[in-house]
């Protein structure tokens, strides 16, 4: 089961993605979480202590790795291989945390979108290494782009979930998304409703997304505020916002074992 989350930054994402994490670890599946966004946030969100985390370099930083294993001895402007080997990556550079293990990917900064270097090829390979190869739970914290996943990648996703909050800009997002999607050839796109006040505030959700199923909602609560506060995992705190997203987990496994 290949899962990647994504949303307008500041809906809820990445406390979605480490609950998720979390939930089906406790279930007793093999769960890699990826955190594939830029703020790099999806620790704290796991419950992985500070000093655990923060010694990580992301994949997207690792030059001289990159450069070894493209073959890139010459540096930009040379040949290097585009199908170089990363399966023993994941178990080296991950952190495992109570059933769950962390791989940070980080963001290439690039001059230009058609722009290719060591650094993008190793992440593009290893990411094309996690969702169809690797058979363990994969849950990727994505940003709004999904700009990790690519034509090669994206054909072996289970599900996206877009999470929204009720918004128009979070809608827009949403609608951006859902087109990215389908032009990488998603198609089980999937919402999810978080910071939810009221019973009008998830109305304006399913009618503004009318188009996308929905896995349930997350209510705005303290529990979640206190957790992100805190710098801890809102599945250690328990409550009813991880009891939503229970329901969530359970709606979202029904649905892909049926597709």
């Amino acid at each position: 089961m290949k899962i990647a989350v994504t949303g307008k930054g500041g809906v809820g994402k990445t406390t979605l993605s480490g609950t998720l994490a979390r939930l089906l670890a406790s279930d007793g599946y093999r769960v890699l979480a990826v955190d594939a966004d830029p703020d790099a946030n999806l620790a704290s969100s796991l419950g992985i202590p500070e000093e655990n985390y923060r010694g990580i370099t992301p994949f997207a930083k690792m030059k001289a790795l990159a450069e070894e294993r493209t073959g890139a001895d010459g540096g930009y402007g040379t040949f290097f291989i585009l199908n170089p080997k990363v399966d023993d990556l994941p178990e080296q550079f991950c952190v495992e945390h109570e059933g769950v293990k962390l791989l940070l990917m980080g963001t290439v900064e690039q001059g230009g979108s058609g722009c290719v270097c060591p650094e993008h090829t190793l992440i593009k390979r290893l990411m094309q290494h996690l969702l169809v190869q690797r058979d363990e739970v994969v849950i990727m914290d994505m940003e709004a782009g999904i700009e990790h996943l690519g034509r090669g990648t994206a054909g072996a996703v289970d599900a996206l979930i877009v999470v929204v909050e009720p918004g128009r800009r979070s809608v827009q997002t949403a609608h951006q998304i859902q087109e990215l999607a389908h032009d990488l050839g998603i198609e089980r796109v999937f919402v999810v409703a978080s910071k939810v006040r009221s019973a009008k505030d998830l109305e304006f959700v399913q009618e503004a997304l009318s188009d996308f199923p929905l896995l349930g909602h997350v209510t705005f609560s303290r529990e979640i505020m206190d957790a992100d506060l805190d710098g801890k995992a809102l599945f250690d705190l328990g409550g009813e916002p991880v009891e939503e997203i229970k329901r969530i987990k359970e709606n979202l496994v029904q649905l892909i074992s049926k597709l």
